[in-house]
């Protein structure tokens, strides 16, 4: 190929958005020449390349928007160290039909039971299926919602979490919600329903949720929206977090 054919074409894969046919057309050529390979395996086997770059980059991206604090895949679960938790439940949802038909998912038990390691795995798994996901805590969500509100930008804020294929929102039950951090997270939880998966983590059972949103009301109506199509993880059980902290301890002291 001439210099000036070499510059056209790569101006062009520049210009078409096809970084992994730009960086790889050349060396694959090689090979395939190498190999007898004829013109349309050669085409395959590039668009096939630029295909696969192309899936990981989109990925990138999905984990990138939903601001995980952290990045953990459910293979790296101890799903035998929390024995009421239903592991064949969990692989079902990550094959994200839930998302799909607009169910909600529920993880509950007590602190440092891997909750929010199974949210983290379950969102990973959304993302990597090309679906728009957000994660936030429940208190981090109520500040956001509210100073939103002052600022005049609720709607904007509350649009783009209603678009949202999943929001998981983490912690709720950690910290009581003022009356007007409530009504606006139940506000949320109202817009998204039937029309967006809502995936939760708490570590309070359902019949002391009042404490969280301080009305019976509307922890009532929230409950009634978020229950109708939902999946729950049991999560009770020893705490991840202590034994490991006992472990070290104890090693510790053998030393």
């Amino acid at each position: 190929m001439s210099t000036k054919s070499t510059v056209l074409l790569e101006h062009h894969l520049k210009e078409l958005k096809l970084p992994t046919f730009l960086r790889e057309y050349d060396k694959l050529a090689g090979q395939c020449a190498a190999e007898g390979t004829d013109h349309p395996d050669y085409l395959l086997r590039l668009s096939e390349l630029e295909m696969i770059d192309r899936h990981h980059r989109m990925v990138d991206r999905r984990i990138k928007a939903a601001r995980f604090p952290t990045t953990k895949s459910l293979d790296t679960f101890d799903f035998l160290s929390m024995p009421s938790l239903n592991k064949a439940l969990v692989l079902e949802l990550a094959r994200c039909e839930y998302i799909e038909r607009n169910q909600n998912v529920i993880a509950l038990g007590n602190s440092g039971t891997g909750k929010t390691h199974i949210a983290l795995g379950l969102g990973l798994a959304a993302c990597q299926r090309g679906l728009s996901v957000g994660f936030t805590t429940a208190a981090a969500l109520v500040h956001e919602l509210m100073e939103a509100r002052d600022e005049r930008r609720l709607l904007n804020l509350q649009r783009r979490l209603v678009n949202l294929k999943l929001l998981i929102i983490d912690e709720l039950g950690f910290v009581p919600l003022s009356k007007t951090g409530a009504e606006l997270l139940f506000e949320i939880f109202s817009q998204r329903y039937e029309r967006g998966s809502v995936l939760v983590t708490s570590n309070l059972p359902f019949d002391e949720w009042t404490e969280v949103f301080g009305s019976e009301r509307l922890t009532g109506a929230l409950l009634d929206r978020l229950t109708h199509h939902v999946d729950i993880l049991e999560m009770n059980g020893d705490s991840f977090r202590l034994k490991h902290s006992s472990r070290t301890n104890s090693d510790q002291a053998i030393d």
